[in-house]
């Protein structure tokens, strides 16, 4: 699969730098299990500027974007999906789980990540 560079706005490194410095519970917990290569040997990385947006994970290799929804994106279902379609439009494979998955059900959540990786790479 050949990685996509896709620019990003600078005004954004900060921003994803203190996110990155102070996960919600949920991005951490999935951390665990993306980080080091421990699927398949891909390397994630977390809070990745692309374009006017920060994604909460990202596998380059895969062009695969990962998203944890928590209650805020309940009133920006329009916003996301902008997003997705401006993230798909660059070649980008976008995986949605709700924050309440990732907390009760983390097996599942890394169960479909680690099918999807299967399928496509």
């Amino acid at each position: 699969m050949q990685r996509r560079i896709i620019p990003y706005n600078r005004s954004l490194t900060e921003v994803a730098r203190k996110l990155r410095s102070d996960p919600t519970p949920s991005e951490a917990r999935l951390w665990r299990y993306l980080k080091g290569g421990q699927i398949f040997g891909y390397d994630f990385h977390r809070q990745k500027p692309l374009g006017n947006y920060i994604v909460d994970f990202i596998c380059t290799d895969l062009n695969l974007v990962v998203e944890i929804d928590g209650s805020s994106h309940n009133q920006k279902i329009d916003a996301d999906r902008h997003r997705d379609l401006w993230l798909e439009s660059a070649g980008l494979t976008v995986l949605r789980f709700q924050d309440r998955d990732v907390t009760t059900n983390i097996q599942g959540v890394v169960d479909a990540i680690v099918a999807w990786v299967m399928e496509n790479r």
